[in-house]
């Protein structure tokens, strides 16, 4: 009886492994190519850098409404998610986001709410990109592949400009609020066709629909799993170190499933934990905690919720400004201020003078952040760590991390040049850490601080993968081939 379940157990394995793997060998070819191409190429997205290169510097001496005011214009009463002032062509203006995501644009010269802007404004905006040679507006954008994503909804609808540069640069400009959305160039459409897009599963028709894309790709991944752990199981059970096949052989196979079980065997971890990581990637139970800080946090941290951020700007702060960020931290207005180069300067609202924002400060309004729980630690960091480290995202050094001594033991960092909160980190987000990022990216201390020995291991794993799934489909395809021979002779 106990053979019996063996031999029927064994039997199964075979076969769930053989058709699942016919139907999946070729996600599995797609995934591992197209994430090699992911190594060197990202999906496309405006970065701060080069949103802040394509600002004209503020004319300050063509301000006449004072951030409060434009508050109330705009309907915010409490403490926005973000308050800035930047320039809308040759117009001053301030922008507000509030936490529900909501957008407001109101002209900091007559306090007017800005809720539409023409293609020949978008023009003028795109014109002050230092790319920009030729710009042409292409058309409107309702959503298309590479503003799929909900994060655009409050901008849509996109006028599209092409710069007429080298790089073929095109531009996305809201047609709300004025605002360069998202910028992308012809290597890097080109190179995502091959990359993010298979490989997320990122086909728009899909993707538009945020909630249906994440359980498609859920259950693929999912069923994907299944082959990978029988796949492993199949190598294990059919390799023989010491009573060998004929010819001293470990593999009873010939030809291409010589490659696909030896293969296998040696990339079959990866595979798997490649396959789970990705999975897991979706959070399929809800475990992990967001990084953002929320509402609640931010509030704390500025120390107001119906803040007044200055009733006039009495003086102009120093030339050379393209942004203006206007935030609380422990109950002080300041105002950041970024030059086209990314270099910032911290300055009073009011005045425009330079303000020296401290650690200690920081600190004291950091311990704010969770009301329940006590600061436990406080430190800078000079130096990258398993934690904060730079690789897929350019992370500033240094930084300031506290920690607290809740239940999830909850780790803040911030920024000490301007008082931002980089991200929250707790239990569930360490774990993430490990099993994600360690097992997906590879984002190992030892490999990252070694590079390229994090490309050349990455590279190498994935030609093994590659090799498992080409010869998969291959073995597959002769299979199913012979399958139709057989139905052929019987009719």
């Amino acid at each position: 009886m106990r053979r019996a379940l063996i031999r029927r157990g064994r039997r199964w394995l075979y076969i769930t492994h053989r058709w699942i793997g016919i139907a999946t060998c070729l996600l599995f070819a797609m995934w591992f190519v197209s994430g090699v191409v992911m190594m060197y190429v990202a999906f496309p997205q405006l970065t701060d850098r080069e949103r802040w290169a394509a600002l004209p510097e503020i004319a300050w001496d063509q301000i006449r409404v004072p951030p409060d005011q434009a508050m109330i214009i705009a309907g915010v009463a409490h403490y926005p998610r973000d308050l800035r002032l930047v320039m809308l062509d040759n117009t001053p203006v301030y922008r507000l986001t509030d936490w529900d995501g909501a957008r407001k644009t109101v002209s900091a010269t007559d306090g007017r709410l800005i809720d539409s802007v023409t293609p020949e404004q978008a023009l003028a905006i795109a014109s002050h990109h230092p790319n920009a040679t030729h710009p042409q507006v292409i058309g409107t954008v309702t959503r298309d592949q590479w503003s799929v994503t909900a994060r655009y909804n409050p901008l849509r609808p996109l006028l599209l400009v092409a710069l007429g540069d080298a790089d073929g640069t095109e531009l996305y400009v809201s047609a709300r609020t004025g605002e360069v959305a998202l910028d992308t160039t012809r290597r890097e459409r080109f190179w995502n066709w091959l990359g993010s897009i298979p490989h997320w599963i990122y086909p728009t028709i899909l993707r538009q629909d945020g909630a249906t894309w994440r359980q498609v790709v859920l259950w693929i991944s999912g069923i994907c799993l299944v082959v990978a752990v029988t796949g492993f199981w199949i190598g294990v059970l059919r390799l023989r170190l010491r009573q060998r096949y004929a010819r001293g052989a470990v593999t009873p196979y010939r030809g291409w499933m010589v490659w696909h079980h030896i293969a296998g065997l040696i990339g079959g971890i990866f595979v798997f934990t490649w396959m789970f990581s990705g999975w897991l990637s979706l959070d399929p139970g809800e475990f992990f905690a967001g990084r953002a800080a929320s509402r609640d946090m931010a509030v704390r941290y500025a120390g107001h919720d119906t803040p007044r951020i200055a009733a006039a700007f009495q003086s102009k702060p120093a030339p050379g400004a393209v942004e203006a960020r206007l935030v609380w931290i422990g109950s002080h207005p300041l105002m950041i201020l970024t030059d086209r180069d990314g270099r910032e300067t911290t300055a009073d609202p009011a005045s425009g003078a330079a303000i020296a924002l401290s650690d200690d400060e920081i600190f004291k309004a950091a311990a704010r952040l969770l009301p329940d729980a006590a600061l436990t630690t406080h430190l800078r960091l000079s130096q990258f760590d398993a934690y904060w480290y730079a690789h897929h995202d350019e992370r500033p050094l240094p930084v300031l991390r506290v920690g607290f001594d809740d239940a999830a033991e909850t780790w803040f960092h911030i920024d000490p040049r301007n008082g931002d909160i980089l991200g929250r980190t707790d239990d569930s987000r360490r774990t993430y850490r490990w099993l994600y990022n360690g097992l997906h990216s590879l984002d190992f201390p030892l490999l990252l601080r070694h590079r390229p020995a994090w490309d050349i291991v990455t590279m190498l794993l994935s030609l093994i993968g590659t090799i498992v799934s080409i010869s998969g489909i291959v073995i597959g395809w002769r299979r199913l081939r012979r399958g139709s021979r057989r139905r052929a002779a019987r009719a």
